[in-house]
C-alpha cells in the first residue's frame, strides 16, 4: 500500500515547524523583526497541557505509553483568514504564540516566501552550526580500541 505524496504547502510547512520547535523563543521573536506582520487575532490563547508519549521497542515493537509531556498550543487567525497553529514542547507560552503566528504567514502567498528567507532559513542555518559542532565535539571525545592478535606458536 503506498501513501500519498503530500502537497509542496505541506511538506514546507512540515519542514519550517521542525526548525521552528527546536529554535529558541527568543530567537523567533528577533528573526520576526525583520519584516511587517499584518493584522491578526489570538484565535486561541496559549495554554498549556499534557500529551501522551508513546515508544516502541526496536522501532517496531508493539506501542507502549512512555509518560506524559507538557505542551504548549496557540492559534492565530491572520485578517486575511489564515490560521496557524503553533505547539512547543514545555511551558513557552511565547513559543507556541510565535510557532502560530509563523504558521499562519507561511500560509499567505504575499508573506511565505518572506517568512522561509527571512525567519525559517537564518534558524535552520543556526540549528544546523550547532548540531556540527556538537558532532564535532563528540568526535573529538571517541576512542577506538584495537585487538592485536597474537600469533600461534
Amino acid at each position: 500500500m503506498t501513501r500519498p505524496q503530500p502537497n509542496p504547502q505541506q511538506s514546507r510547512r512540515r519542514s519550517a515547524m521542525s526548525v521552528l520547535a527546536k529554535a529558541p523563543a527568543e530567537r523567533i521573536a528577533t528573526c520576526l523583526e525583520a519584516f511587517d506582520v499584518p493584522p491578526h487575532e489570538v484565535a486561541r490563547p496559549p495554554e498549556n497541557g499534557l500529551v501522551m508519549v508513546r515508544g516502541r521497542i526496536g522501532g517496531d515493537g508493539a506501542p507502549f505509553n512512555l509518560g506524559e509531556a507538557t505542551v504548549s498550543r496557540a492559534a492565530i487567525r491572520l485578517s486575511s483568514g489564515e490560521v496557524g497553529f503553533g505547539y512547543a514542547l514545555g511551558r513557552d507560552s511565547e513559543k507556541a504564540r510565535l510557532i502560530a503566528l509563523c504558521d499562519a504567514l507561511m500560509q499567505t502567498e504575499a508573506l511565505a516566501t518572506d517568512v522561509e528567507q527571512k525567519v525559517i532559513a537564518p534558524l535552520r542555518n543556526e540549528l544546523e552550526v550547532a548540531r556540527a559542532k556538537r558532532a564535532a565535539e563528540t568526535a573529538a571525545t571517541r576512542v577506538d580500541f584495537y585487538t592485536l592478535v597474537r600469533g600461534e606458536g
